[in-house]
């Protein structure tokens, strides 16, 4: 029932006297309509001062043609720079590019997937670190299928394949290959007490980059020392909390530290020095990423191809690219936080 004073599309499709889908088809311009039909709408629409539906309209915008990217957030630098990507490709293959975020809330995730489902958009990209188990694998597999039956396709951007039969497209990077070479570039500088700083068991992202650094240190003869191994979210503010906590409970016992990524690093650094720790004179430290403020902090890092990652997705999602999963590579930005101590 319409609200009182308000003119709904179904009051528009009661005075031209078609279905509320060809309104809707009218007003959203991309479907052949008859020409007598498509004048009746307007009239009416015209006549009644219909004013469509902002939301709506937003939603409708999903149309065949839209590629969609799901990400935690747009404010941290790794979503936003992918998600550049995926739109400076989606224009230039004359798609429109659709943002939505989740605040990694897997149910909100489970929702936007549905719903873009039924809106028909003709990709969807999910970007970003799970926690890999079987209600992932299941829920992943879900949409897969239920993508693919409406004519869309799902690309798993920086997260793991599920397998054959599953019709999911991956991209992604050499992320335990990154992890192994920066902690190896500690390793050539003389250290063997490096502190991991970003643990987040059961994330394939944290995850891969602690076997990454792991196997970095059994290459070069260092045991793994499960003390050194702390926990962090990959935010600034728990680089910071959790750096803070561990210079409380005594002198350091480490000489350089490997942050989960660079905002980690970046929290870090300032508990160092409000701890009266200079980087890299008293501590080095490398990060993961390659994004601000790592370069204002001079921060040795891992780059990262954003961009390509959300170029590469796009290629994928609309066959222009016949290879999945496809990884790209990572390399080593050198900068001044590293300081030799010299051989072993």
């Amino acid at each position: 029932m319409s609200t009182p004073g308000r003119v709904t599309i179904r009051d528009v499709a009661r005075r031209a006297g078609v279905s509320v889908a060809t309104v809707s088809r009218v007003l959203a311009g991309g479907y052949p309509v008859l020409a007598v039909t498509r004048n009746k709408v307007l009239r009416a629409v015209r006549e009644l001062d219909y004013v469509p539906n902002a939301h709506a309209r937003a939603l409708s915008a999903a149309r065949p043609g839209a590629i969609a990217i799901v990400v935690d957030s747009v404010a941290m630098p790794y979503y936003a720079y992918i998600a550049q990507g995926v739109e400076e490709q989606a224009a230039q293959e004359g798609r429109l590019s659709l943002i939505c975020t989740t605040g990694g809330d897997t149910g909100r995730e489970l929702s936007i997937v549905q719903l873009l489902r039924e809106q028909r958009a003709e990709a969807v990209i999910l970007v970003g670190s799970v926690i890999l188990d079987d209600e992932y694998r299941k829920r992943m597999t879900e949409y897969a299928h239920a993508l693919a039956a409406a004519g869309s396709r799902l690309v798993l951007c920086g997260r793991p394949p599920l397998g054959e039969g599953v019709p999911a497209l991956v991209v992604g990077y050499d992320n335990t290959g990154g992890a192994h070479a920066v902690t190896a570039h500690l390793l050539s500088a003389g250290h063997r007490r490096i502190l991991y700083l970003g643990l987040r068991p059961g994330h394939t992202t944290s995850d891969s980059r602690v076997a990454g650094y792991r196997s970095a240190l059994a290459e070069h003869g260092v045991p793994a020392d499960p003390a050194l191994e702390v926990e962090a979210e990959f935010t600034r503010e728990a680089g910071y909390d959790a750096m803070k906590r561990r210079l409380a409970e005594g002198p350091p016992g480490f000489t350089a530290v490997f942050a989960g990524n660079d905002l980690v690093a970046s929290g870090a650094i300032q508990a160092l020095d409000e701890h009266g720790l200079s980087v890299p004179g008293d501590v080095s430290i490398v990060g993961y990423d390659d994004v601000p403020p790592a370069q204002d902090l001079r921060l040795t890092t891992v780059h990262l191809p954003h961009d390509e990652l959300g170029r590469a997705a796009v290629r994928l999602a609309l066959g222009r690219m016949a290879s999945s999963p496809l990884i790209l590579g990572t390399h080593i930005v050198v900068r001044g936080s590293v300081r030799p101590l010299g051989p072993r």
